[in-house]
């Protein structure tokens, strides 16, 4: 007689498993980016060389795709901060993760509506979020702060807004460089007067 192990909740999953799960979401980033919420999941889970079978065990619904997709970005948003603090100098870390943010806007924008059409509220996705990426801009300009580098008056939430005020003119062509641009004036402009 076979006996059946219960598995324990908080096993680690399977390299293979993890390796799986990565390619899908990077695959269906892109697939939703371009072809909005009607992208194929079977088109999805052939191009990231998995099956169905394997995508749906993963992500039972479109919605979870999408929503652990956003998700990711995030996190790899924050995940940055640290990576950031950690190599480069305070002004330098900031400015390299507003760059970042100017791309996770544009991925966002890309992904929002997708997400907006399929969930209804995607409001508790959003706000979850919204607190991993304050955290980290509040870290940046703190340890910027701190060295000197960056006005003692500055406030995150005004980088923040400056860099969601450009986004929003998204429709614009040319927008992602315009806020590229508008990173290293907001950093020239936050420098201590001398």
């Amino acid at each position: 007689m076979a006996v059946k192990r219960s598995q324990s909740k908080s096993r680690k999953p399977r390299t293979d498993g993890q390796r799986n799960r990565e390619r899908i979401l990077e695959v269906a980033k892109k697939a939703f980016s371009q072809s909005g919420a009607s992208a194929s999941l079977d088109d999805i889970a052939r191009e990231a060389g998995v099956g169905p079978g394997t995508l749906y065990r993963h992500f039972p619904t479109r919605e979870a795709l999408l929503e652990a997709v956003y998700r990711t970005e995030v996190e790899k948003l924050a995940a940055a901060q640290q990576e950031f603090t950690r190599t480069l100098p305070p002004v330098e870390a900031l400015r390299a993760w507003m760059l970042l943010f100017v791309d996770h806007i544009a991925a966002k924008k890309l992904i929002a509506p997708v997400f907006n059409s399929l969930v209804g509220d995607s409001n508790k996705v959003f706000e979850a979020s919204h607190a991993l990426t304050w955290d980290a801009i509040r870290a940046l300009v703190k340890r910027a702060i701190q060295s000197g580098d960056i006005r003692k008056d500055l406030d995150a939430i005004d980088l923040l807004r400056a860099l969601i005020g450009v986004a929003n003119v998204s429709t614009s062509p040319g927008w992602q460089e315009s806020a590229r641009r508008l990173v290293d004036i907001l950093i020239s402009g936050s420098r201590p007067a001398e």
